[in-house]
Parts: C-alpha cells; structure tokens; sequence
C-alpha cells in the first residue's frame, strides 16, 4: 500500500504540524493532526503522534531528534508505539489513565498540571477536567502564541465527502469552531468543564491547533470565546 508524501508544515518558527488522512469506521473522512515544537535545547516535542511514513520520519529526522512524544487524551496514541519504535530514546508522557486503558504502551510518565522540566516555560499544559472518559490536556506554545488542542475543539470547513458534512452538521460542527455533539455525551461534571475553559481563556494566544479541521490561523482567542457558551449547553 503507497500512502501520500507527508512533510512537516511551518506555522511559525521552531512550530510545524503534520496533516494525516484518518477515516471513521462508518467512513466519516475525519482527517487528524499532529503538531511539533522544536525546544530551545533542539529536541522536538510531538504532539498527537500519527501515522509514521519512511517520508515522514525523514522529514521530521532533519528538523531534529524527537525527544518527548506526548499522548494528551484516552483517544489519541494509536500511532505513539511505532514513533518510539522510530526514536526509542524519545520519552513518553501520557493523560492519566492511558496506561491502564493500554496496556501494551510504553509510558514515560503521566502528564500532571505542571509541565516537566523538559518542556517548562516553553509550553504551558492544562487538564481539561469534567470529562473522564477522555481527559484530554491543553497546551499553549508560548513563543508562537499557539493554542494546541485536540478534540475540545473541531474546525471543519470543508469536505468532499457528503456523509462527511452530513455527520459534521449532525454533530453541531459543520463550519463552525467549537465543541461537537458527540463531545458533549462525555461530560460528567459540567461545572469543572466550564471552570477548565475560563482558565483556558486566561491565557494569551492567537492561533488554535485543532486535531481536525482547519488550523484556526489568527483571532483564534475571539473563536474560542465565542464557543464558550457551547460548552454550558
């Protein structure tokens, strides 16, 4: 099986991400993203590790060595094993509880409310709380001014695919940043949730780095304040 040429695209210095193609079992073309930042020590931090092409990780091997590979929900680490095959000195720092749902993952350690030395005051984190069967982490590249999440937030604007808008539209994301339906049947306390996001809002930033749909480029703090209210709903 071939697989399209993947390369790393800059958004901003020392920051790239990664686009990979990602279907549905129900054939919903999801896509999903993976972001990087080049530490000021050179090591590279990947964020939501995908699918590892011969093409890709000589793209990635040029921009440096990867040394943190982090998983930041229960949903996103299909791929990590085979990057930390790919970088075997590369550390592994995964959301409580992946290590428990995975048993066959290498995990490094487990992602706290402070970010470990390798990454402090280059990358602030915060764990999204409410949300349980997904504990997701939030980060923000400070240098860039750069919102990183995963799935808090979709951005689809755009689809070949009509099932793909379909089910966009039905999941209340079509077009339209914010948090989907589908999301939201995972909140348990939806008081923490809501005190998670206005401290998300205390930070500064710009741009937002979703896991699918479109990189939210500029006025990316005025999007995520503007979906605040979808999250109380």
């Amino acid at each position: 099986m071939t697989h399209p040429k993947q390369t790393p695209r800059a958004l901003a210095p020392d920051l790239w991400v990664v686009e990979h193609a990602l279907k549905l079992s129900a054939g919903v073309a999801l896509g999903t993203r993976s972001t990087i930042v080049r530490l000021r020590d050179g090591g590279l931090w990947v964020h939501s590790p995908g699918p590892l092409t011969p093409d890709l990780a000589e793209g990635v091997r040029a921009m440096g060595e990867v040394r943190v590979l982090v998983a930041p929900n229960l949903w996103h680490h299909l791929f990590l094993e085979d990057w930390r095959v790919e970088w075997p000195e590369a550390r592994v720092y995964a959301t409580p509880g992946l290590a428990e749902k995975q048993t066959n993952l290498h995990v490094d350690e487990v992602l706290a409310d402070a970010a470990p030395a390798v990454w402090k005051g280059e990358i602030e984190q915060l764990r999204i709380a409410g949300m349980p069967k997904m504990n997701e982490f939030v980060f923000r590249h400070v240098e860039s001014g750069t919102l990183v999440l995963t799935d808090l937030c979709f951005n689809m604007r755009e689809s070949d695919s009509w099932w793909t808008r379909f089910f966009m539209r039905i999941n209340g994301v079509w077009q339209t940043f914010g948090p989907s339906r589908l999301f939201k049947t995972m909140v348990e306390d939806r008081d923490a949730l809501e005190q998670s996001v206005d401290r998300l809002l205390e930070w500064e930033f710009e741009r937002v780095i979703v896991a699918h749909g479109d990189v939210v480029e500029s006025d990316g703090y005025a999007a995520l304040e503007r979906a605040r209210p979808a999250f109380s709903k």
